[in-house]
């Protein structure tokens, strides 16, 4: 397997594929794989984190790390935001999606980012130190049912990044 940075040529590969994972994992609609295609043409997009998992020259998974900002009304901390991560359902469980997460946190901490936000799994995420941002006074910008506001999480890229941060993410 190869995790590299996307292309332009991935592209209708990488829509098919999150369409697919999503679908596979019971959301049911193409707001996934829309957001993808968003975030890549805003000013959040940082090409060198949007990478794709490949093998036999086949596009099997995807991650993508963007650009979101904490604000409270004073300066607002630049940190970034994980989705999604995709991978096709029959390759699942092989440790892709764990490469793809892996290979995007080291690459976002040698570029100097110093935490990664995302809504998601608290069981599935934890095992790479995301923990729900409740934890530093982090809110979401979106309204979530008061049962899934653990599923809004942080991982500090550079211990003690969060120190004295507070106040709303921006989830999209």
């Amino acid at each position: 397997m190869i995790i590299r940075q996307e292309s332009r040529d991935d592209y209708d590969s990488i829509y098919h594929l999150v369409t697919t994972a999503f679908g596979a994992a019971g959301a049911g609609d193409d707001s996934e794989q829309n957001l993808v295609a968003t975030l890549r043409k805003s000013e959040r997009y940082v090409p060198e984190l949007a990478l794709v998992a490949e093998e036999d020259g086949k596009v099997v998974g995807h991650i993508m790390l963007t650009r979101t900002y904490v604000t409270n009304g004073g300066p607002r901390f630049e940190g970034l935001l994980l989705v999604p991560v995709a991978v096709m359902a029959e390759y699942r469980g092989r440790g892709i999606g764990t490469e793809l997460i892996s290979t995007a946190l080291r690459r976002a901490t040698g570029m100097g980012f110093k935490a990664v936000f995302l809504a998601g799994d608290p069981e599935y995420y934890c095992r790479f130190g995301f923990v729900p941002t409740i934890r530093y006074g982090i809110r979401s910008s979106i309204d979530i049912p008061g049962e899934m506001v653990g599923h809004i999480m942080v991982c500090e890229l550079v211990p003690g990044a969060l120190d004295g941060v507070s106040g709303v993410v921006e989830l999209c």
